[in-house]
């Protein structure tokens, strides 16, 4: 977001945008998947600062599928900073904070085990995992790793 000068807008506007460039910590999000699922998410994180009052400015830093040509366009599309082919990849930069599982079901738990150790804040699309032992191991994963996260 560039910041406007202040001189020219409003004493309320320009506090707004103060707080906003300034002040809101940043959370800087790496999705994986790009079908209707990844879609819905992306929309809702960039719409989220509209509907609620939060401490937290979504980023949208990267964006993860197999397809480099389909991923790179869709990153271009809902404006992804970078986009990635391995998910592997995208769980050890260190510039993601959250890791957004929007992928095939038998997909979930790898993923999400793999982002728990790496440190990772976790949201994962429903269904949790393909039955209860895989998602058990999941929640034991993201426990003993003591990451927020949203299974």
């Amino acid at each position: 977001m560039r910041l406007p000068s202040l001189d020219l807008l409003p004493f309320g506007k320009a506090i707004s945008y103060f707080h906003n460039y300034y002040l809101m910590k940043t959370l800087n999000v790496g999705l994986i998947g790009y079908g209707f699922m990844g879609r819905a998410h992306s929309n809702a994180f960039a719409k989220v600062n509209h509907f609620f009052d939060l401490q937290h400015q979504v980023a949208l830093k990267a964006i993860c599928a197999r397809d480099a040509a389909k991923v790179k366009a869709i990153a271009q599309r809902w404006g992804y900073e970078s986009a990635e082919t391995d998910w592997r990849k995208l769980i050890q930069r260190d510039d993601i904070d959250v890791i957004d599982i929007a992928t095939p079901n038998n997909t979930h738990a790898e993923i999400a085990i793999a982002a728990a150790r790496a440190g990772k804040m976790i949201l994962c699309e429903k269904p949790l995992s393909m039955d209860g032992p895989e998602g058990k191991k999941m929640v034991d994963a993201i426990a003993k790793a003591k990451v927020p996260n949203m299974l």
